[in-house]
């Protein structure tokens, strides 16, 4: 008896089916489709039934999941086989029936260039699948691992909302290779809505992980910090995670340090909540669940196991009234990153002047109920290192992640609470991008603008960017230097002044400090203020260097030392024939 095939994804289809105890398959004859085919009838877990007519297989699978409650497999060849699945798999639409369509097919590459027997299935009919993938075969960890991706969100989507059709486009390169035993276990991810059985958490290092969030209500609060006392658990944050209570902790600064890697930064178990995080934080996670109402997977960390489709205050407060033993041992999570970030900050030295620098020493100091806005990437990660007050707000946009519209969304935020003041951070690119709304008239005296302007786009001169390697050559495409003036001392204050902004500017610490206070006053103005601070593109990145590099263990100051010798290429190589 033969094997499976050594086509990955074939064989992660395979294996994936079993786990998800989907045993029934209706096949049609066909050569596109032979390394599912025999994949499959060669493992007794299966139940393969034949059938020549595609139309008529289609509603075979119709009789057989209505009957049976169970998802039902086709399998059918490249080319118009393929369209005779049209009239069954609508029946299966319209009564919500479980069938899983996998239409076999060669390189995508061939559609459309005359090839016999290649149709273009990227686009279905709306009416006949509630979800459609194409899994092609992959040749990289990159690949493989987006495959796994959109095999398991195909197979959840059959049941999910009441079931339907489901369409794979499943490409094959035709090996005649069936030697892979046994059939390996591939990553699945569940699925949990509040109807279903929870599963019980057994992992003894458990982590929050909050995404840009909206301010949490007290109800959520106590559930989480229910949750946290329970399972011994932390809430990491960034600055737009808007979470405050006591178990927070401002992650950045203790998970992007270059020569550490702390064991607590090694979860057995994340839990994901919010939306899109700005502040890349190297965490790395045995397993991760997530939690939203929309159910949907969300695996930036590649360790997905679990979806919760519902409430963040449902979830938590179910498993804070779960009895567990935890042994006091155990219960020092929230100590040990409190003590490590405390320890990091102590040992700071002094910064150059630069966007780091103005947050190290102006983040506390914001006014109570104050809203931060901050622009992406340089200051969004700049002021995460820093803590602000409990009772201000921090938004950055980080749904598109692109550098414009931070000016506005401030203006739109400060229009909703006009007793509220707003302070907007951002650099010199994404201030000029947005600079029309400073003459909109509805802009009212609550608003507060740092303008950090170093000339360019100053992340691709930072030491970590892949620009860096270019040096002053990167200023003229990459980094978009000497727009707007090339940091003109009056461009901006002639424009802000004739539009009603009291305007201020600092080249330096000593006037930086100096216009602070004035600055960040919490009595309110007569107008609306932009505070202009000139830095240098090397102290920014000599900032960014000098606070990644406080904190040094064996396993990262090895890991530096290799990137160093080796380069990024020979990292790259590395970590290529390592097969990671």
């Amino acid at each position: 008896m033969k094997g499976y095939t050594t086509e990955e994804n074939v064989r992660m289809l395979v294996a994936l089916l079993k786990q998800f105890g989907i045993k029934r398959i209706v096949a049609s004859p066909g050569t596109t489709n032979i390394t599912f085919v025999a994949s499959v009838q060669s493992d007794s877990f299966f139940e393969v039934f034949s059938s020549v007519d595609e139309r008529s297989a289609a509603y075979i699978a119709c009789g057989m999941a209505a009957e049976s409650g169970e998802p039902v497999v086709l399998s059918c060849t490249g080319a118009t086989a393929s369209r005779n699945y049209v009239p069954g798999l609508t029946e299966a639409f319209y009564r919500k029936l479980p069938i899983l369509a996998v239409t076999s097919m060669q390189h995508p590459g061939r559609i459309g260039q005359y090839v016999p027997q290649v149709l273009d299935r990227s686009t279905p009919m709306v009416d006949v699948c509630v979800k459609h993938v194409r899994v092609t075969v992959p040749h990289s960890d990159e690949d493989a691992w987006a495959c796994n991706l959109m095999l398991n969100e195909a197979l959840l989507a059959l049941t999910r909302g009441g079931g339907g059709p489901v369409h794979i486009d499943l490409q094959t390169e035709y090996s005649r290779d069936f030697s892979t035993r046994p059939l390996p276990r591939y990553r699945e991810i569940r699925r949990y809505t509040a109807e279903d059985g929870l599963p019980a958490i057994n992992a003894r290092r458990i982590a929050i992980i909050v995404g840009a969030h909206m301010p949490f209500s007290a109800d959520l609060t106590e559930a989480i910090e229910g949750f946290c006392g329970r399972y011994d658990a932390v809430v990491l944050c960034d600055q737009t995670s808007n979470y405050r209570g006591s178990h927070r902790v401002l992650a950045a600064l203790v998970t992007n340090q270059d020569a550490s890697l702390p064991d607590i930064a090694r979860p057995d178990l994340l839990i994901y909540i919010g939306s899109v995080s700005g502040a890349s934080l190297h965490i790395y996670p045995s397993e991760v669940w997530r939690v939203n109402p929309d159910g949907e997977i969300r695996d930036c960390y590649r360790k997905q196991t679990a979806v919760f489709e519902m409430s963040e205050r449902l979830f938590f407060a179910h498993y804070a009234g779960v009895d567990v033993a935890r042994s006091d041992a155990a219960k020092k999570s929230f100590q040990q990153w409190n003590k490590v970030y405390k320890e990091i900050v102590a040992a700071i030295p002094e910064l150059p002047f630069s966007n780091l620098w103005i947050a190290q020493h102006t983040a506390s100091r914001l006014p109570d109920n104050s809203v931060l806005h901050l622009g992406i990437l340089n200051s969004l990660r700049a002021w995460n290192m820093f803590e602000t007050p409990e009772s201000v707000a921090c938004y950055a946009n980080t749904g598109g992640f692109g550098i414009d519209g931070v000016l506005s969304t401030t203006l739109g935020a400060s229009l909703a609470s006009p007793e509220k003041l707003f302070f907007c951070v951002l650099g010199d690119l994404a201030f000029f991008y947005d600079l029309n709304v400073l003459g909109n008239r509805h802009l009212g005296s609550n608003i507060r603008i740092l303008l950090v302007n170093n000339g360019r786009g100053t992340e691709f001169r930072n030491y970590v960017h892949p620009a860096a390697q270019f040096g002053d050559e990167a200023d003229a495409f990459m980094a978009a230097a000497g727009h707007f003036g090339d940091k003109s001392r009056t461009l901006v204050k002639n424009f802000a002044s004739d539009l009603g902004f009291e305007y201020l500017s600092a080249s330096g610490k000593e006037e930086y400090l100096e216009c602070l206070p004035q600055f960040i006053s919490p009595e309110s103005r007569e107008k609306p203020m932009v505070l202009e601070v000139f830095t240098d593109s090397q102290d920014e990145s000599d900032a960014l260097e000098a606070i990644s590099n406080i904190a040094h263990d064996s396993k990262g100051a090895a890991k530096q030392l290799v990137r160093k010798a080796l380069g990024q290429k020979g990292v790259d190589m590395a970590k290529k024939m390592l097969g990671r």
